[in-house]
């Protein structure tokens, strides 16, 4: 089990909707956390239609870690998604709560990847790169991490520099972490290949551009046929390729231990 972390460079390029998409269409038990440091969680308001009033999840997390409680606090404040196996850790009410978080992130992702041993991954919504009051030891420490990037050349300029200092970075860390690019919309109008060798990094899934599908998982709208369409079909071919990757990772993670002893 995993915890995966998606952000992105520039634009709206659909962290969310790919997260919620993603967690929803996998069938396994999942927690999405909304670590979008922009406050006003855009799942709450989008897929759950502002139906629901949250906990005050992040700031009661902080007073959990002060008392020693994190772990056993987590479960209490995570929302459970109606009619699924997906539950929720809402995000800052207001990006003005996010500076009273920084020290929550680093025991937090030590927390969450505890809960991987219980077969519950988790989904991280980053929101957008270089913002003030990121959480990024999520980033960071995760065991995937994604940039979500659409296929043009805007998205794609914007994307450029970011993946190179991550890609540096996570390389002089040597921390194990994955990354990788999740290109939503390919062939509008540049295909994966295109797409890896302008950023330098690999394409790891795709998602299928489809707008009104998409509007169910970001704003709450009824879809007809949902499970069927392009959008859903591309999410479980994600999911599918994620999985693999992370085999693939721990594998060799495994076979550079048994060299070492």
């Amino acid at each position: 089990m995993a915890l995966i972390t998606l952000t992105s460079a520039s634009g709206s390029p659909g962290v969310t909707t790919t997260a919620v998409g993603l967690a929803l269409t996998r069938g396994r038990p999942t927690i999405v956390l909304d670590a979008d440091p922009t406050g006003g969680s855009a799942i709450l308001a989008g897929y759950l239609r502002g139906q629901i009033v949250p906990p005050d999840a992040l700031v009661e997390l902080v007073m959990a870690q002060q008392h020693g409680r994190l772990r056993s606090t987590i479960p209490t404040v995570t929302m459970p998604v109606p009619d699924s196996k997906v539950s929720l850790i809402p995000g800052p009410r207001s990006h003005t709560q996010t500076g009273a978080l920084t020290g929550l992130w680093e025991p937090l992702l030590a927390a969450l990847k505890g809960l991987t041993e219980t077969g519950q991954d988790t989904i991280v919504d980053l929101g957008r790169l270089g913002l003030a009051g990121s959480a990024t030891p999520l980033l960071y420490g995760a065991d995937l991490a994604l940039v979500v990037c659409r296929s043009d050349l805007v998205s794609l300029s914007g994307a450029r520099s970011w993946v190179g200092s991550l890609r540096t970075e996570f390389e002089q860390m040597g921390a194990g972490t994955e990354l990788g690019v999740l290109l939503v919309g390919p062939g509008h109008p540049y295909g994966a290949r295109e797409v890896r060798d302008a950023l330098g990094a690999p394409v790891l899934a795709s998602v299928d551009w489809d707008p009104k599908a998409a509007a169910a998982f970001s704003a709450g709208a009824t879809v007809r046929k949902l499970p069927s369409t392009a959008l859903v079909r591309s999410l479980r071919a994600v999911d599918a390729a994620l999985t693999r990757t992370l085999a693939a990772a721990r594998s060799e993670l495994l076979d550079v231990e048994e060299e070492a002893v």
